[in-house]
Protein backbone atom coordinates (compact mmCIF):
# COMPACT_ATOMS: atom_id res chain seq x y z
CA UNK A 1 0.00 0.00 0.00
CA UNK A 2 1.49 3.72 -1.29
CA UNK A 3 2.05 5.50 2.44
CA UNK A 4 -0.18 8.45 1.94
CA UNK A 5 -2.84 5.76 1.34
CA UNK A 6 -2.06 4.53 4.76
CA UNK A 7 -1.86 8.19 6.10
CA UNK A 8 -5.39 9.15 4.43
CA UNK A 9 -7.23 6.00 6.19
CA UNK A 10 -6.00 7.05 9.43
CA UNK A 11 -7.59 10.25 8.67
CA UNK A 12 -10.41 8.96 7.70
CA UNK A 13 -10.53 7.23 11.15
CA UNK A 14 -9.66 9.97 13.16
CA UNK A 15 -12.37 12.34 10.95
CA UNK A 16 -15.15 9.76 11.20
CA UNK A 17 -16.34 11.28 14.71
CA UNK A 18 -17.50 14.69 12.37
CA UNK A 19 -18.69 12.76 9.84
CA UNK A 20 -21.91 10.25 10.74
CA UNK A 21 -22.88 9.63 7.46
CA UNK A 22 -19.79 8.18 6.30
CA UNK A 23 -20.85 5.12 8.57
CA UNK A 24 -23.28 4.16 6.25
CA UNK A 25 -21.04 5.55 2.82
CA UNK A 26 -18.64 3.53 0.54
CA UNK A 27 -15.96 3.90 0.31
CA UNK A 28 -15.72 5.39 4.27
CA UNK A 29 -17.55 2.81 5.74
CA UNK A 30 -15.00 -0.22 4.16
CA UNK A 31 -12.44 1.89 5.75
CA UNK A 32 -14.19 1.80 9.30
CA UNK A 33 -15.00 -1.58 8.94
CA UNK A 34 -11.47 -2.50 7.65
CA UNK A 35 -13.08 -3.95 4.78
CA UNK A 36 -9.85 -3.87 2.61
CA UNK A 37 -11.29 -6.09 -0.43
CA UNK A 38 -14.29 -3.42 -0.55
CA UNK A 39 -11.95 -0.18 -0.75
CA UNK A 40 -9.82 -2.09 -2.84
CA UNK A 41 -12.61 -2.71 -5.69
CA UNK A 42 -13.50 0.81 -5.58
CA UNK A 43 -10.57 1.37 -7.53
CA UNK A 44 -8.61 4.85 -8.10
CA UNK A 45 -12.17 6.61 -8.08
CA UNK A 46 -13.02 5.35 -4.67
CA UNK A 47 -9.05 6.07 -3.30
CA UNK A 48 -9.16 9.61 -4.64
CA UNK A 49 -12.32 10.44 -3.13
CA UNK A 50 -10.95 9.44 0.10
CA UNK A 51 -7.96 11.12 -0.61
CA UNK A 52 -9.97 14.68 -1.44
CA UNK A 53 -12.22 14.03 1.81
CA UNK A 54 -9.14 13.65 3.97
CA UNK A 55 -6.75 16.21 2.64
CA UNK A 56 -8.48 19.47 1.44
CA UNK A 57 -10.01 22.45 3.98
CA UNK A 58 -7.33 23.22 5.37
CA UNK A 59 -4.11 25.37 4.31
CA UNK A 60 -0.58 23.88 3.12
CA UNK A 61 0.99 24.92 6.39
CA UNK A 62 -1.56 22.56 8.51
CA UNK A 63 -1.70 19.95 6.54
CA UNK A 64 1.94 19.90 6.59
CA UNK A 65 1.67 19.70 10.21
CA UNK A 66 -0.88 17.14 10.24
CA UNK A 67 1.22 14.41 7.58
CA UNK A 68 4.51 15.27 10.44
CA UNK A 69 2.71 14.52 13.06
CA UNK A 70 1.44 11.12 11.61
CA UNK A 71 4.76 10.03 10.20
CA UNK A 72 6.39 10.77 13.67
CA UNK A 73 3.94 8.30 15.16
CA UNK A 74 2.83 6.23 12.60
CA UNK A 75 3.59 2.10 12.20
CA UNK A 76 3.57 0.22 9.11
CA UNK A 77 1.48 -2.93 10.04
CA UNK A 78 4.17 -5.63 8.71
CA UNK A 79 7.24 -4.92 10.12
CA UNK A 80 6.16 -2.09 12.99
CA UNK A 81 8.67 0.64 12.27
CA UNK A 82 8.12 3.88 11.37
CA UNK A 83 7.59 4.40 7.60
CA UNK A 84 10.74 6.72 7.36
CA UNK A 85 13.03 4.04 8.55
CA UNK A 86 11.50 1.79 5.46
CA UNK A 87 13.19 3.70 2.84
CA UNK A 88 14.82 1.39 -0.02
CA UNK A 89 18.69 1.48 1.55
CA UNK A 90 19.75 0.78 -2.00
CA UNK A 91 18.27 4.14 -3.56
CA UNK A 92 19.43 6.00 -0.63
CA UNK A 93 23.16 5.03 -1.47
CA UNK A 94 22.42 5.38 -4.86
CA UNK A 95 21.39 9.29 -4.26
CA UNK A 96 24.32 10.00 -2.23
CA UNK A 97 26.59 8.17 -4.92
CA UNK A 98 25.29 10.42 -7.28
CA UNK A 99 25.20 13.88 -5.95
CA UNK A 100 29.18 13.06 -4.44
CA UNK A 101 29.68 13.04 -8.10
CA UNK A 102 27.90 16.33 -8.58
CA UNK A 103 24.38 15.58 -10.03
CA UNK A 104 21.58 17.31 -9.08
CA UNK A 105 18.66 14.46 -7.99
CA UNK A 106 14.69 14.66 -7.63
CA UNK A 107 11.68 12.60 -6.32
CA UNK A 108 9.17 12.12 -9.30
CA UNK A 109 6.22 10.12 -7.73
CA UNK A 110 2.77 9.92 -8.16
CA UNK A 111 2.45 10.40 -4.63
CA UNK A 112 0.94 14.09 -3.14
CA UNK A 113 4.04 16.99 -3.35
CA UNK A 114 2.85 18.08 -0.32
CA UNK A 115 2.48 14.80 1.28
CA UNK A 116 6.12 14.24 0.47
CA UNK A 117 7.81 17.99 1.16
CA UNK A 118 7.96 17.67 4.68
CA UNK A 119 10.29 15.35 5.15
CA UNK A 120 12.42 13.97 2.13
CA UNK A 121 15.08 16.58 2.65
CA UNK A 122 15.86 14.47 6.08
CA UNK A 123 15.20 11.31 4.75
CA UNK A 124 16.44 11.37 1.01
CA UNK A 125 18.57 14.38 0.79
CA UNK A 126 15.97 16.28 -1.34
CA UNK A 127 14.60 19.77 -0.66
CA UNK A 128 10.91 20.29 -1.36
CA UNK A 129 12.21 22.68 -4.66
CA UNK A 130 13.30 19.30 -6.16
CA UNK A 131 9.76 16.78 -5.39
CA UNK A 132 7.66 16.30 -8.06
CA UNK A 133 4.45 14.84 -7.49
CA UNK A 134 0.46 14.90 -7.63
CA UNK A 135 -1.07 18.04 -6.54
CA UNK A 136 -4.53 19.21 -5.73
CA UNK A 137 -5.80 22.91 -6.45
CA UNK A 138 -5.34 25.26 -4.12
CA UNK A 139 -6.60 28.59 -3.34
CA UNK A 140 -5.15 32.00 -2.33
CA UNK A 141 -7.20 33.16 0.61
CA UNK A 142 -6.92 35.62 3.40
CA UNK A 143 -8.08 33.61 6.61
CA UNK A 144 -8.70 35.88 9.96
CA UNK A 145 -6.30 38.55 8.53
CA UNK A 146 -3.54 36.25 7.54
CA UNK A 147 -2.72 35.09 3.95
CA UNK A 148 -3.16 31.33 3.16
CA UNK A 149 -3.31 29.00 0.61
CA UNK A 150 -6.20 26.36 1.09
CA UNK A 151 -6.24 22.78 -0.44
CA UNK A 152 -9.54 22.31 -2.12
CA UNK A 153 -11.24 18.65 -3.19
CA UNK A 154 -10.63 18.76 -6.49
CA UNK A 155 -6.88 17.27 -8.20
CA UNK A 156 -5.30 19.58 -9.92
CA UNK A 157 -2.58 16.89 -11.16
CA UNK A 158 -2.11 13.02 -11.32
CA UNK A 159 1.75 12.61 -11.28
CA UNK A 160 1.91 9.05 -12.77
CA UNK A 161 2.26 7.42 -16.14
CA UNK A 162 2.35 9.69 -18.41
CA UNK A 163 2.34 12.30 -16.16
CA UNK A 164 5.57 11.86 -14.66
CA UNK A 165 7.39 13.17 -18.05
CA UNK A 166 4.90 16.07 -18.09
CA UNK A 167 5.71 16.85 -14.40
CA UNK A 168 9.61 16.75 -15.31
CA UNK A 169 9.07 19.12 -17.63
CA UNK A 170 6.80 21.72 -15.92
CA UNK A 171 8.96 21.55 -12.63
CA UNK A 172 12.62 20.83 -14.02
CA UNK A 173 12.52 21.76 -17.59
CA UNK A 174 15.57 19.51 -18.52
CA UNK A 175 15.20 15.75 -19.38
CA UNK A 176 16.91 13.14 -17.03
CA UNK A 177 19.75 12.24 -17.84
CA UNK A 178 19.37 9.21 -15.69
CA UNK A 179 15.80 7.59 -13.87
CA UNK A 180 15.32 5.11 -11.96
CA UNK A 181 11.53 3.46 -11.68
CA UNK A 182 9.92 0.47 -10.13
CA UNK A 183 6.43 -0.48 -11.57
CA UNK A 184 4.45 0.31 -14.89
CA UNK A 185 4.02 3.75 -13.68
CA UNK A 186 6.94 4.56 -14.28
CA UNK A 187 7.57 3.14 -18.50
CA UNK A 188 7.16 6.60 -19.79
CA UNK A 189 9.58 8.30 -17.45
CA UNK A 190 11.85 6.12 -18.46
CA UNK A 191 11.19 6.16 -22.22
CA UNK A 192 11.20 9.95 -22.23
CA UNK A 193 14.37 10.00 -20.44
CA UNK A 194 15.83 7.56 -23.22
CA UNK A 195 14.47 9.23 -26.37
CA UNK A 196 17.20 11.63 -26.70
CA UNK A 197 20.99 11.95 -27.99
CA UNK A 198 23.47 11.14 -25.20
CA UNK A 199 24.54 8.60 -22.78
CA UNK A 200 21.71 8.13 -20.44
CA UNK A 201 20.53 5.56 -17.94
CA UNK A 202 17.29 4.05 -17.61
CA UNK A 203 16.65 1.52 -14.87
CA UNK A 204 13.90 -0.81 -12.48
CA UNK A 205 13.96 -1.93 -9.82
CA UNK A 206 12.60 -5.43 -9.54
CA UNK A 207 10.69 -6.09 -6.16
CA UNK A 208 11.07 -9.88 -5.75
CA UNK A 209 11.79 -10.30 -1.85
CA UNK A 210 8.81 -11.20 0.03
CA UNK A 211 10.17 -11.71 3.38
CA UNK A 212 12.24 -8.78 3.73
CA UNK A 213 10.76 -5.95 1.78
CA UNK A 214 8.29 -6.81 -0.78
CA UNK A 215 6.94 -9.25 -4.19
CA UNK A 216 4.43 -8.23 -6.63
CA UNK A 217 3.58 -8.05 -9.96
CA UNK A 218 3.11 -10.31 -13.10
CA UNK A 219 6.78 -10.83 -13.93
CA UNK A 220 7.02 -12.20 -10.30
CA UNK A 221 4.08 -14.65 -11.21
CA UNK A 222 2.28 -13.10 -9.40
CA UNK A 223 -1.00 -10.93 -9.82
CA UNK A 224 -1.02 -7.05 -9.83
CA UNK A 225 -2.22 -4.94 -7.52
CA UNK A 226 -3.74 -1.10 -7.60
CA UNK A 227 -0.55 -0.58 -5.86
CA UNK A 228 2.13 -3.33 -7.22
CA UNK A 229 2.15 -3.48 -11.31
CA UNK A 230 5.06 -5.17 -13.30
CA UNK A 231 3.64 -6.89 -15.96
CA UNK A 232 6.22 -9.29 -18.01
CA UNK A 233 5.97 -6.92 -21.04
CA UNK A 234 7.83 -4.13 -18.47
CA UNK A 235 10.58 -7.03 -17.36
CA UNK A 236 10.95 -7.98 -21.30
CA UNK A 237 11.80 -4.07 -22.53
CA UNK A 238 14.69 -3.79 -19.83
CA UNK A 239 18.02 -5.89 -20.48
CA UNK A 240 18.74 -7.59 -16.77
Amino acid sequence: MYTQLAFALDRVKAMAPDHPEWKDTQPFKAVLEGDLKTLAAAGQKGILEIVGATHAGMSTADFEAIVSEWLAKAKHPKFDESYTELVYQPMLELLAYLRDNDFKTFIVSGGGIEFMRPWTEEIYGIPPEQVVGSSFKTEYKVVDGKPALIRSEAIDFIDDKTGKPLGINSHIGRRPIAAFGNSAGDAQMLEWTGSCDGARLMMLVFHDDKDREYAYGRANGLPDTPFGTFPQSLMDEASP
